[in-house]
């Protein structure tokens, strides 16, 4: 009976974990489309992010550090690590900051929704899984729900939002690959200690392209006093909590269920954008929030899913 309770408790404990790495990785991850705009106004978008990612990672040490955790990893580990950080951070991020000189942070955060699409299709392609309808339903209203926001002409009028578009969709194939990757990928067992190697490594990579593309440094004691709140915010919130939540839930929740948030971040980026920047919020943009909800609780609902299976064998 003892041993029952333990495991009830376990179980309880295991499922208030996912319930708040899903909130972090939702709300925290949708407010990061504000901050990084607020930031690469004033500074230039690769020193930007390997700026937020490597002290991100330097501060993950030191936590891991205090709490005894041992830092050490295998030599595999540690090339995981380094691929990981490219396709999450250096590419999967970078790109996405260097777009957002030319896009609004929602319109970027509407066009990832697309990303458990391209996660659904190479799990097809690559690992051979089959698509199951349900998750094609929540895709489909997810799309619907896309095109009802991007179809504004509001939201892309603007100069040069063709390229910064482009950059953003090859940014949610790296993104949607690490996922894949990190789900299968030999790395270090502790969440807190994968996160840290990743952020640092991620965020070297950045900064060296920073550095070779000539872009111009400047200390943080410069910066205006909104950009120093947004870098601290990305680096506590945006890269500690919410990205060690999203490695936590990749070994625990199936890839196309983590990429669920990229349907909720673009209707967090839209408030905040309301909210902070006065952006408008129009009927259709409600009406195609939504949608887009519609399609994440398809996509997550195992009962449906089960109601369908027993609806086909009948």
């Amino acid at each position: 009976m003892l041993q029952t309770s333990d495991k009830r408790m376990e179980q309880k404990s295991n499922t208030a974990l996912i319930i708040l790495a899903f909130f972090s990785i939702y709300v925290i991850w949708g407010s990061t489309y504000l901050l990084n705009k607020i930031a690469v106004q004033e500074l230039p978008p690769f020193m930007l992010a390997g700026f937020r990612f490597f002290i991100a990672g330097v501060l993950i040490f030191i936590i891991c550090r205090i709490m005894g955790i041992s830092l050490k990893v295998t030599l595999k580990q540690l090339k995981n690590t380094v691929i990981a950080g490219f396709l999450f951070l250096a590419y999967g991020n970078g790109v996405v900051v260097w777009a957002l000189q030319y896009i609004d942070s929602g319109f970027a955060a509407l066009e990832i929704s697309a990303q458990p699409l391209v996660v659904l299709l190479l799990m097809r392609i690559l690992q051979g899984k089959k698509i199951q309808a349900m998750s094609l339903v929540g895709i489909a209203f997810g799309f619907v729900g896309i095109y009802l926001l991007i179809s504004q002409k509001s939201i892309i009028s603007q100069e040069n939002s063709a390229f910064g578009m482009l950059l953003v969709f090859t940014a949610m194939v790296s993104w949607a690959f690490g996922s894949l990757f990190v789900g299968k990928a030999v790395l270090p067992n502790n969440f807190f200690v994968n996160t840290g190697y990743q952020m640092i490594m991620g965020g070297l990579l950045m900064l060296i392209v920073s550095v070779t593309t000539g872009e111009e440094w400047s200390s943080p004691i410069l910066w205006s006093s909104k950009v120093q709140l947004a870098m601290m915010l990305l680096i506590v919130l945006g890269s500690i909590v919410a990205f060690t939540s999203f490695n936590y839930l990749l070994r625990n929740v199936s890839p196309e269920k983590v990429a669920t948030s990229t349907y909720v971040n673009p209707i967090i980026a839209l408030l905040l954008g309301w909210y902070f920047l006065n952006e408008q919020i129009t009927k259709q943009s409600v009406f195609a929030a939504i949608i887009l909800l519609t399609g994440v609780y398809f996509i997550n609902s195992k009962k449906k899913l089960a109601i369908y299976s027993r609806f086909k064998k009948n």
